[in-house]
């Protein structure tokens, strides 16, 4: 049914409700389904009961989960789900993967001449991560966030969901993005552990981040492997 519990950032119970809900929204899991019985589905991830009756209380609370006395657990579709991941768009090619990041490098510049206007403040933060998918390398992230939201934002400070640092750390909330989806080239700093070389062309995401108050405050680019991943925005019931 899914890969083994992922290894994140997240406490191990968020980490599989995250992974769970991806695969709900990949239509993996159809709406109505039954779920295994709870000691062979957590047998199956490698985790206790315990920590898998949190996760499935986390989906019960989003009204993705049905739990009956007596019967099981039962799968219910529904859009627009509070997730840590609801504004990741990418997807393996199968649909669903639990994202996980690996920070290249973090530093207070600049902002890029030929970015958007986003925040007040002349300086960013650009933080460059290598993102997977199901353990399988995928994309290339530079995310720049106004400087005026902090002085400095260490390496460490940094998981695997950069909106949970904004909204625990920095008291930031992102409500809404705007994505332009095309092709371009790998930058120079592609690292080798990315799939393909810089200059080969690949997808690619910009996007522009806007807070609760409607101010762009974050601004990123994506450069992503189309032959291991692909862009997917769900709009409407599904």
């Amino acid at each position: 049914m899914t890969d083994r519990a992922p290894v994140t950032g997240l406490p191990k119970y968020v980490a599989i409700s995250e992974m769970l809900i991806r695969e709900i929204a990949a239509g993996h899991l159809a709406d109505g389904a039954r779920l295994p019985p709870e000691r062979d589905m957590a047998e199956d991830l490698a985790i206790s009961v315990g920590t898998l009756r949190k996760a499935l209380a986390e989906l019960e609370g989003k009204g993705l989960l049905e739990r009956v006395q007596g019967s099981g657990n039962y799968v219910r579709h529904r859009a627009d789900v509070d997730s840590v991941y609801a504004f990741f768009r990418l997807e393996l090619l199968r649909g669903g993967g639990l994202p996980t990041a690996q920070v290249l490098d973090v530093a207070r510049l600049a902002k890029p001449a030929d970015a958007p206007p986003f925040g007040d403040a002349t300086e960013g933060h650009r933080v460059r991560r290598l993102r997977s998918l199901g353990r399988q390398v995928i994309a290339l992230e530079e995310i720049w966030l106004d400087g005026g939201l902090r002085d400095r934002i260490g390496k460490a400070e940094l998981g695997d969901s950069l909106y949970v640092f904004y909204r625990d750390a920095l008291g930031l909330r992102m409500a809404a993005v705007e994505d332009r989806v095309g092709v371009a080239a790998l930058p120079d700093w592609t690292p080798a552990a990315f799939p393909l070389g810089a200059g080969e062309v690949v997808g690619y995401v910009e996007r522009l981040g806007r807070c609760i108050k409607g101010r762009p405050v974050e601004f990123s680019r994506t450069w992503f492997d189309a032959s291991r991943a692909r862009y997917v925005a769900r709009m409407g019931k599904v």
